[in-house]
């Protein structure tokens, strides 16, 4: 119909109404794939929570302990990798159009009372021995209300 319009230097009122019509079709379609994979990912991201929480009740009841204790120096493919797994864990957000993101997502900060629940995956600042900071990926254990951390 696009190519059709062209080809005529006029644009009649038929081929507006028609052009009109198939834009609008096209729109409802996309949005509802939208809404199709919006459930699906919720789907998801609520499979992924139930598998973390089931991983956590194991470690808390002591049926699963890792595999090993943490090195003190890995080579950074190791790394990388770990960081990857950790990374398919970590819940999706896509908003839609006009939509603000939640607090925690991206650069939005949190509210000034928010206490981070033990398996909460941060990145966190830390004292180094050295007596430097830097920055790491970890999971909260637990919260002390005395020490604000």
């Amino acid at each position: 119909t696009h190519e059709r319009m062209q080809t005529e230097n006029k644009i009649s009122p038929y081929y507006r109404t028609k052009l009109r019509g198939l834009y609008t079709t096209a729109k409802a379609d996309a949005e509802a794939e939208c809404n199709i994979l919006r459930k699906a990912l919720d789907k998801i991201a609520e499979i992924k929570s139930l598998l973390e929480e089931r991983r956590i009740a194991a470690k808390i009841a002591g049926i699963y302990s890792e595999a090993e204790p943490p090195r003190k120096t890995m080579r950074r493919g190791v790394l990388m990798t770990l960081l990857q797994q950790s990374a398919m864990t970590l819940p999706l957000w896509i908003g839609k159009p006009g939509e603000k993101p939640p607090p925690l997502c991206g650069a939005v900060p949190a509210a000034g009372d928010y206490v981070a629940r033990p398996g909460d995956k941060v990145a966190a600042r830390v004292k180094a021995l050295e007596g430097d900071e830097q920055w790491i990926l970890a999971e909260v254990v637990s919260y002390s209300h005395a020490a604000n951390k």
